[in-house]
Protein backbone atom coordinates (compact mmCIF):
# COMPACT_ATOMS: atom_id res chain seq x y z
CA UNK A 1 0.00 0.00 0.00
CA UNK A 2 1.30 3.33 -0.91
CA UNK A 3 0.87 6.70 1.42
CA UNK A 4 1.25 9.31 -0.95
CA UNK A 5 1.21 13.00 1.02
CA UNK A 6 1.32 15.25 -2.45
CA UNK A 7 -1.01 16.33 -5.11
CA UNK A 8 2.00 15.80 -7.81
CA UNK A 9 2.38 12.15 -6.89
CA UNK A 10 -1.08 11.29 -7.06
CA UNK A 11 -1.88 12.40 -10.08
CA UNK A 12 1.39 10.42 -11.06
CA UNK A 13 0.11 7.44 -9.59
CA UNK A 14 -3.55 7.58 -11.16
CA UNK A 15 -2.05 8.52 -14.45
CA UNK A 16 -0.20 5.58 -14.33
CA UNK A 17 -3.70 3.42 -13.08
CA UNK A 18 -5.75 4.63 -15.67
CA UNK A 19 -3.19 3.58 -18.35
CA UNK A 20 -3.62 0.32 -17.29
CA UNK A 21 -7.27 -0.03 -17.59
CA UNK A 22 -7.56 -0.03 -13.58
CA UNK A 23 -10.65 0.78 -12.27
CA UNK A 24 -10.81 3.00 -9.29
CA UNK A 25 -12.98 2.99 -6.28
CA UNK A 26 -12.31 6.25 -3.68
CA UNK A 27 -13.71 6.76 -0.53
CA UNK A 28 -12.94 10.06 1.55
CA UNK A 29 -12.43 10.30 5.03
CA UNK A 30 -11.34 12.46 7.95
CA UNK A 31 -9.41 9.59 9.12
CA UNK A 32 -10.04 8.40 13.01
CA UNK A 33 -11.48 5.47 11.03
CA UNK A 34 -13.83 2.86 12.76
CA UNK A 35 -15.98 -0.19 11.34
CA UNK A 36 -18.21 2.34 9.45
CA UNK A 37 -15.40 3.52 7.20
CA UNK A 38 -14.35 -0.30 7.33
CA UNK A 39 -17.34 -1.56 5.46
CA UNK A 40 -17.30 1.45 2.94
CA UNK A 41 -13.49 0.79 2.00
CA UNK A 42 -14.19 -2.76 2.01
CA UNK A 43 -17.32 -2.15 -0.23
CA UNK A 44 -14.52 0.08 -2.51
CA UNK A 45 -11.98 -2.85 -2.83
CA UNK A 46 -14.61 -5.51 -3.65
CA UNK A 47 -15.92 -3.40 -6.25
CA UNK A 48 -12.92 -1.69 -8.07
CA UNK A 49 -9.80 -2.73 -9.23
CA UNK A 50 -8.02 -0.33 -7.07
CA UNK A 51 -8.87 1.40 -3.76
CA UNK A 52 -8.24 4.57 -2.84
CA UNK A 53 -8.68 6.38 0.48
CA UNK A 54 -8.36 9.86 1.69
CA UNK A 55 -7.45 10.58 5.09
CA UNK A 56 -7.74 14.77 5.40
CA UNK A 57 -9.16 16.45 8.21
CA UNK A 58 -10.42 19.41 6.12
CA UNK A 59 -10.39 23.04 8.05
CA UNK A 60 -12.59 24.59 5.85
CA UNK A 61 -16.12 22.79 7.23
CA UNK A 62 -15.24 23.38 10.34
CA UNK A 63 -17.09 26.57 12.07
CA UNK A 64 -15.98 25.45 15.37
CA UNK A 65 -12.08 25.99 15.85
CA UNK A 66 -12.10 23.40 18.74
CA UNK A 67 -13.71 20.87 17.03
CA UNK A 68 -11.24 21.06 14.34
CA UNK A 69 -8.62 20.84 17.23
CA UNK A 70 -10.20 18.06 18.84
CA UNK A 71 -10.85 15.54 16.26
CA UNK A 72 -8.66 12.86 16.32
CA UNK A 73 -6.14 12.03 14.10
CA UNK A 74 -3.79 8.81 13.81
CA UNK A 75 -2.48 8.27 10.78
CA UNK A 76 -0.63 5.33 11.45
CA UNK A 77 -2.93 3.34 13.05
CA UNK A 78 -5.86 4.15 10.13
CA UNK A 79 -2.67 3.16 7.54
CA UNK A 80 -2.66 -0.48 9.02
CA UNK A 81 -6.21 -0.96 9.25
CA UNK A 82 -6.92 0.38 5.54
CA UNK A 83 -3.97 -1.87 4.37
CA UNK A 84 -5.49 -5.32 6.19
CA UNK A 85 -8.81 -4.66 4.22
CA UNK A 86 -7.39 -4.24 0.34
CA UNK A 87 -6.56 -0.45 0.62
CA UNK A 88 -3.89 0.12 -2.14
CA UNK A 89 -3.68 4.30 -2.19
CA UNK A 90 -3.67 6.57 1.07
CA UNK A 91 -3.67 9.70 -0.06
CA UNK A 92 -3.04 12.14 3.22
CA UNK A 93 -1.79 15.51 2.66
CA UNK A 94 -1.38 18.56 4.34
CA UNK A 95 -4.11 21.19 4.43
CA UNK A 96 -0.80 23.74 2.57
CA UNK A 97 -1.16 21.00 0.04
CA UNK A 98 -4.71 20.69 -0.16
CA UNK A 99 -5.26 25.21 0.00
CA UNK A 100 -3.53 28.06 -1.37
CA UNK A 101 -3.43 30.37 1.13
CA UNK A 102 -6.71 32.45 -0.19
CA UNK A 103 -8.89 29.38 0.08
CA UNK A 104 -8.87 29.29 3.68
CA UNK A 105 -10.30 32.61 4.31
CA UNK A 106 -12.65 32.76 1.24
CA UNK A 107 -16.05 30.78 1.32
CA UNK A 108 -16.47 28.55 -1.35
CA UNK A 109 -19.31 29.65 -3.78
CA UNK A 110 -21.50 26.59 -4.87
CA UNK A 111 -25.43 26.66 -5.87
CA UNK A 112 -27.34 24.85 -3.43
CA UNK A 113 -30.55 24.91 -4.44
CA UNK A 114 -32.32 24.76 -0.49
CA UNK A 115 -30.48 21.81 0.45
CA UNK A 116 -28.14 24.11 2.48
CA UNK A 117 -30.36 25.95 4.39
CA UNK A 118 -31.96 23.41 7.07
CA UNK A 119 -30.85 21.24 9.91
CA UNK A 120 -26.87 21.00 9.08
CA UNK A 121 -26.67 23.91 7.24
CA UNK A 122 -28.95 25.86 9.56
CA UNK A 123 -26.42 25.17 12.75
CA UNK A 124 -22.80 24.80 10.89
CA UNK A 125 -23.44 27.82 8.67
CA UNK A 126 -20.37 27.15 6.04
CA UNK A 127 -20.16 23.75 6.71
CA UNK A 128 -21.24 22.97 3.67
CA UNK A 129 -19.46 25.48 1.41
CA UNK A 130 -15.68 23.45 3.00
CA UNK A 131 -17.24 19.70 2.21
CA UNK A 132 -18.11 20.46 -1.66
CA UNK A 133 -14.78 22.78 -1.52
CA UNK A 134 -12.60 19.61 -0.52
CA UNK A 135 -14.98 16.62 -2.46
CA UNK A 136 -14.92 18.33 -5.66
CA UNK A 137 -10.73 18.63 -5.11
CA UNK A 138 -10.61 15.05 -3.96
CA UNK A 139 -12.42 13.45 -6.73
CA UNK A 140 -10.81 16.23 -9.17
CA UNK A 141 -7.79 14.42 -8.29
CA UNK A 142 -8.54 10.70 -7.86
CA UNK A 143 -10.70 10.65 -10.90
CA UNK A 144 -12.58 7.81 -9.68
CA UNK A 145 -14.97 6.06 -11.46
CA UNK A 146 -16.99 5.09 -8.35
CA UNK A 147 -16.92 7.14 -4.83
CA UNK A 148 -18.66 5.73 -1.16
CA UNK A 149 -20.41 7.82 0.93
CA UNK A 150 -22.08 6.83 4.15
CA UNK A 151 -26.21 7.40 4.61
CA UNK A 152 -25.00 8.47 8.33
CA UNK A 153 -24.66 11.87 6.69
CA UNK A 154 -27.58 12.12 4.53
CA UNK A 155 -27.56 15.69 3.67
CA UNK A 156 -24.23 16.07 2.89
CA UNK A 157 -25.05 13.09 0.88
CA UNK A 158 -27.48 14.80 -0.95
CA UNK A 159 -25.66 17.85 -1.60
CA UNK A 160 -23.14 15.63 -2.72
CA UNK A 161 -25.03 14.41 -5.58
CA UNK A 162 -25.94 17.39 -6.49
CA UNK A 163 -22.73 18.48 -6.02
CA UNK A 164 -21.27 15.60 -8.60
CA UNK A 165 -24.61 16.86 -11.13
CA UNK A 166 -24.12 20.43 -11.18
CA UNK A 167 -19.95 20.04 -11.57
CA UNK A 168 -20.63 17.47 -14.08
CA UNK A 169 -17.69 15.28 -12.24
CA UNK A 170 -17.56 11.53 -14.52
CA UNK A 171 -18.43 9.80 -10.85
CA UNK A 172 -21.10 7.21 -9.78
CA UNK A 173 -21.94 8.12 -5.98
CA UNK A 174 -22.69 5.01 -4.35
CA UNK A 175 -25.14 5.64 -1.11
CA UNK A 176 -23.76 3.12 1.65
CA UNK A 177 -26.01 1.96 4.93
CA UNK A 178 -25.57 3.41 8.03
CA UNK A 179 -23.50 0.90 10.01
CA UNK A 180 -24.21 0.65 14.22
CA UNK A 181 -22.58 -0.58 16.86
CA UNK A 182 -24.13 -3.70 18.61
CA UNK A 183 -26.34 -0.77 20.87
CA UNK A 184 -27.69 0.68 17.55
CA UNK A 185 -25.21 3.38 18.06
CA UNK A 186 -24.48 5.15 14.60
CA UNK A 187 -20.54 4.48 14.00
CA UNK A 188 -18.81 7.89 14.29
CA UNK A 189 -15.45 9.06 14.72
CA UNK A 190 -16.79 11.29 17.80
CA UNK A 191 -17.70 8.32 19.69
CA UNK A 192 -14.38 8.08 20.69
CA UNK A 193 -14.27 11.15 22.63
CA UNK A 194 -17.34 9.63 24.86
CA UNK A 195 -17.18 8.55 28.14
CA UNK A 196 -18.36 5.19 28.95
CA UNK A 197 -21.49 6.81 31.10
CA UNK A 198 -22.22 9.40 28.38
CA UNK A 199 -21.94 6.48 25.69
CA UNK A 200 -24.87 4.86 27.40
CA UNK A 201 -27.01 8.13 27.32
CA UNK A 202 -25.66 7.87 23.26
CA UNK A 203 -27.21 4.66 22.63
CA UNK A 204 -30.75 6.08 23.62
CA UNK A 205 -30.60 8.30 20.53
CA UNK A 206 -31.33 5.14 18.14
CA UNK A 207 -33.46 3.82 20.97
CA UNK A 208 -36.19 6.61 20.32
CA UNK A 209 -35.93 7.21 17.06
CA UNK A 210 -36.36 3.09 16.36
CA UNK A 211 -39.87 4.06 18.66
CA UNK A 212 -40.87 6.49 16.60
CA UNK A 213 -41.93 4.81 13.61
CA UNK A 214 -44.29 2.95 15.67
CA UNK A 215 -46.11 5.98 15.90
CA UNK A 216 -45.68 7.44 12.68
CA UNK A 217 -49.44 5.86 11.85
CA UNK A 218 -50.53 7.71 14.94
CA UNK A 219 -49.05 11.32 14.39
CA UNK A 220 -48.40 14.29 12.31
CA UNK A 221 -44.65 13.85 11.23
CA UNK A 222 -45.09 17.81 13.22
CA UNK A 223 -46.15 16.06 16.48
CA UNK A 224 -43.91 13.37 16.35
CA UNK A 225 -40.86 15.40 15.74
CA UNK A 226 -42.20 17.06 18.72
CA UNK A 227 -42.48 13.57 20.72
CA UNK A 228 -38.41 12.55 19.55
CA UNK A 229 -37.45 16.06 21.03
CA UNK A 230 -39.30 15.72 24.24
CA UNK A 231 -37.90 12.11 25.17
CA UNK A 232 -34.32 12.86 24.23
CA UNK A 233 -34.39 15.60 26.26
CA UNK A 234 -35.63 13.97 28.84
CA UNK A 235 -32.55 11.80 29.12
CA UNK A 236 -30.31 13.66 31.73
CA UNK A 237 -27.23 14.63 30.11
CA UNK A 238 -28.77 14.73 26.37
CA UNK A 239 -29.74 17.44 24.46
CA UNK A 240 -31.49 17.62 21.22
CA UNK A 241 -30.49 20.81 18.92
CA UNK A 242 -32.54 19.50 16.05
CA UNK A 243 -35.03 17.00 14.54
CA UNK A 244 -36.26 17.99 11.55
CA UNK A 245 -38.53 15.23 9.81
CA UNK A 246 -37.96 15.78 5.86
CA UNK A 247 -38.79 14.81 2.71
CA UNK A 248 -35.65 12.35 1.14
CA UNK A 249 -34.95 14.42 -1.93
CA UNK A 250 -35.65 18.00 -1.14
CA UNK A 251 -34.78 18.21 2.78
CA UNK A 252 -37.99 19.96 3.39
CA UNK A 253 -39.70 19.91 6.00
CA UNK A 254 -43.07 16.98 5.66
CA UNK A 255 -46.32 18.02 6.99
CA UNK A 256 -47.81 14.48 5.94
CA UNK A 257 -46.91 11.21 5.49
CA UNK A 258 -47.70 11.01 1.87
CA UNK A 259 -43.95 12.25 1.45
CA UNK A 260 -41.08 9.86 1.35
CA UNK A 261 -39.99 10.89 4.86
CA UNK A 262 -36.52 10.93 6.86
CA UNK A 263 -35.94 11.72 10.39
CA UNK A 264 -32.49 13.67 10.70
CA UNK A 265 -31.35 14.45 14.22
CA UNK A 266 -28.24 16.55 16.04
CA UNK A 267 -27.76 15.76 19.70
CA UNK A 268 -25.15 17.01 22.11
CA UNK A 269 -24.08 13.86 24.48
CA UNK A 270 -22.11 16.62 26.65
CA UNK A 271 -19.74 18.71 24.57
CA UNK A 272 -19.80 15.24 21.71
CA UNK A 273 -22.14 16.82 18.99
CA UNK A 274 -24.09 13.45 17.34
CA UNK A 275 -25.69 12.57 14.57
CA UNK A 276 -28.13 9.93 12.99
CA UNK A 277 -31.36 9.65 10.90
CA UNK A 278 -33.79 7.56 10.25
CA UNK A 279 -36.33 6.31 7.25
CA UNK A 280 -40.40 6.35 7.80
CA UNK A 281 -42.18 4.34 5.59
CA UNK A 282 -44.85 6.26 3.39
CA UNK A 283 -48.47 6.30 4.41
CA UNK A 284 -51.15 7.38 2.68
CA UNK A 285 -53.55 9.89 4.74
Amino acid sequence: MKIIKSKKELQSEIGILKASGKSIGFVPTMGALHTGHKSLVERCAAENNVCVVSIFVNPTQFNNTEDLEKYPRNLDQDAELLESIGCQVVFAPESNEMYEPQELTAPFDFDFGQLDKVMEGKYRPGHFNGVVQVVSKLIQLVQPDKAYFGEKDFQQLAIIHRMVKLMDLKVEIVDCPIVREPSGLAMSSRNARLSEADRKKAEEIYKVLSESRNFAALLSPIELTQWVEELIDLVPGLEVEYYEIVNTSTLQTVYSWSEPSVGCIAVYCGDVRLIDNIRYNTIDN
